[in-house]
Order: C-alpha cells, then structure tokens, then sequence
C-alpha cells in the first residue's frame, strides 16, 4: 500500500507526558471524553484486526494496559476514525504507542470527516499534526482549541513508523468538553441511516473501510 503525500499543516510538537495529582487513579482528568466515545462505532483502515479499533479505546485505570492494541497491516501507515455522542470542544488527545521503533512517527488530526481513506488524506491539509516521541508513557498532545470547537468526531492519521514495517497503538483517549447534539428529525433520520445509492461512491471506501463486526 504505497501512499505519496506531503504535510503542510501546523506542526505542533509539544506535549506533556502523564503526571496527574489530587485525582483518583481510576478517575484521572475531570475532563477525560471516555464515556462521550461512541466506542462501537470506531473504525480503522489499514488495521490488522479491524476489530480491535475500539478496544483501544480505554478506561483511564487501563491507559498503561499493553496487551490489547491495535497494529497497522500492509504497512505502517493507519487511519483511526473516532466519533464522539455529542459535540466536543476539544482540548487533548491522549495516546500511547510503540514500543519503539513501532511508534508512529506523528499524528495527524482531521476533525467531522465522515469518510477518509488513504487516497483522500494524501491530498488533505491536517487541522493540526503532532510529532510523537517514542517513550511507554502516555502523551498528551494540546490541540489549539479555536480549531477544534464543535467536533463530532475525529480521524487520526499515523503516517509512518519510526523504522519498523508496522505503527503500534495501545490507547487513545481525549480531554475536552462535551455538550449533547440537536439535530432536526429529518436531519437525524438521514444520517444516521444514509441510502448509499443516493451519494456519489468514494474510490477505495468499499475496499478500505472496515467496521467492527463487518
């Protein structure tokens, strides 16, 4: 699976690593999105076990747990697709990969597109990109809030591994603020079960995007 593509987006390289004091370690931040993940619905292109996308989306006691995580296929490259219950106006996102040289060298974030295969983000701009140092801690990456006011759902995009043949992810989590979304009847009904027959077909989708359970 060869993909050719360049960033030009906004490289934002800081991050705090995971020190977290005066909370419950079951708890951790007050603004943690865990419970807001629409954890069935989480999906992952280029992923060796499809299915595992929303395993990785875990409880704060079990951010450190390496045993359940999710590994790209052909290559190194991985799309994970991350819708939320509700608006978000997001803060950070929380990830943890490697080990090694198995960790994803950034991540790119796409926040509310529905539909994003490898041939579309190749010619897409990231909201906001970070690089991902390797470590067995859990980073947190502070995206520029102004860009990421009314997320409804997120597409990381790990590009390339820092050396190995394949990306490694373990968790994924985010911080931030969630409100409940109001859509009109009608609204709701379309979206939520779309007529395919009705939009134009996207190249690579029938091939590439697979679903928990499919």
């Amino acid at each position: 699976m060869a993909h050719n593509h360049s960033h030009g987006g906004c490289h934002d390289e800081s991050h705090d690593h995971d020190h977290q004091h005066g909370l419950p370690e079951d708890v951790g931040h007050r603004d943690n999105l865990y419970e807001r993940i629409d954890r069935a619905n989480v999906v992952a292109l280029n992923a060796e076990d499809p299915e595992k996308a929303p395993a990785i989306i875990k409880p704060w006691d079990q951010r450190m747990d390496e045993e359940i995580y999710l590994e790209s296929d052909a290559d190194d490259q991985l799309i994970i697709r991350i819708p939320f219950t509700g608006a978000v106006k997001l803060r950070a996102l929380l990830l943890k990969a490697g080990p090694a040289d198995q960790t994803p060298s950034k991540v790119a974030l796409f926040p509310n597109v529905e539909h994003l295969d490898f041939s579309d983000i190749s010619e897409m701009k990231p909201v906001q990109e970070f690089s991902v140092p390797q470590g067995r801690d859990v980073g947190e990456y502070h995206v520029m809030p102004a860009k990421f006011p009314n997320v409804t759902s997120i597409t990381l995009f790990f590009p390339a591994a820092q050396g190995a043949d394949t990306t490694r992810v373990y968790y994924v989590g985010f911080l931030g603020q969630w409100s409940e979304r109001k859509f009109e009847p009608v609204v709701t009904v379309y979206e939520s079960k779309p007529n395919l027959a009705d939009h134009d077909k996207i190249q690579g989708l029938n091939e590439n995007w697979s679903a928990p359970g499919t």
